[in-house]
């Protein structure tokens, strides 16, 4: 018996030692999630929200599934991203709101950063078009905000797009075309294609606004060539409407109307 019972902690030993190692963490419920709600952002880059927002539900149940702070967060904000594009506003919020909450509890300072841009993208889009009041103090929040934000290149991107946008309605343009022009370099570095043509469009508006027509081309010109590369269709046909309104303010009626044409004919094909 003494020598059976040493070959069998032998035989265990061995087994023991030529077994493949396991991972520290399971993540195939969360690694899905993630592909699933990136999935979900793009599609709402592209302007498909109701997609979207069918699309991030499993990532949603995923992230609740795992019981995962981080996941939980980033889920919410999509979520609430693709419902207020929607006009579901309240709903959003109340996503947004989940998703601070669940920043707070992790005591995750940059989580926490990111909520509050969202928020704060929230507010401004609430007064846009008021000529200002309350534009400034966003502004300067979404400032504070960037500087605890270290490693998320995405919130980052995010808040300098959200200071663009104050910057523009508050018609300091050069300040509004700087802080978008931060963003489209963090795009095109981490390739979010449609995210780099969205800032190229909006930075296309802010020349268009001040009256730089040529700029304003030039600007649309490189949107379209993002969205062509990501082959954002929906992209395509607001970038050449886009050119069909700087055209027209130009006086340049007839270049207008073929802008014009060639958008209807690619939302016509995309429908």
């Amino acid at each position: 018996m003494k020598n059976i019972s040493f070959f069998l902690l032998v035989f265990f030993i061995a087994g023991c030692s030529t077994a493949p190692k396991r991972l520290p963490d399971v993540l195939i419920l969360r690694d899905s999630a993630y592909t699933q709600m990136d999935l979900a952002n793009r599609e709402a880059d592209k302007g498909n929200y109701p997609l979207a927002l069918e699309l991030i539900g499993p990532a949603r149940d995923l992230a609740i599934r795992t019981d995962d702070p981080v996941l939980l967060i980033k889920t919410n904000l999509s979520w609430g991203n693709a419902l207020f594009s929607l006009g579901r506003k309240d709903e959003a919020l109340k996503a947004w709101e989940e998703a601070a909450l669940e920043a707070d509890r992790t005591g995750d300072r940059e989580l926490a950063a990111l909520c509050g841009i969202y928020r704060e993208r929230s507010r401004l889009f609430s007064v846009l078009g008021g000529h200002g009041g309350g534009v400034e103090a966003i502004r300067d929040q979404v400032q504070n905000l960037l500087g605890q934000v270290r490693n998320d290149r995405f919130a980052q991107a995010l808040g300098w797009t959200v200071i663009g946008l104050a910057e523009k309605e508050l018609r300091r343009y050069a300040e509004a075309e700087g802080a978008l022009k931060k963003s489209a370099a963090i795009h095109d570095a981490g390739f979010f294609l449609e995210q780099a043509a969205l800032d190229w469009y909006l930075i296309a508006s802010v020349r268009s606004t001040s009256g730089d027509y040529d700029g304003a081309l030039a600007a649309l010109n490189g949107a379209l060539g993002y969205d062509r590369r990501s082959e954002n269709s929906y992209g395509l046909g607001k970038d050449w409407q886009a050119m069909g309104d700087v055209l027209s303010k130009a006086g340049r009626a007839a270049e207008a109307a073929a802008a014009y044409r060639r958008s209807a004919a690619i939302f016509a094909a995309l429908e």
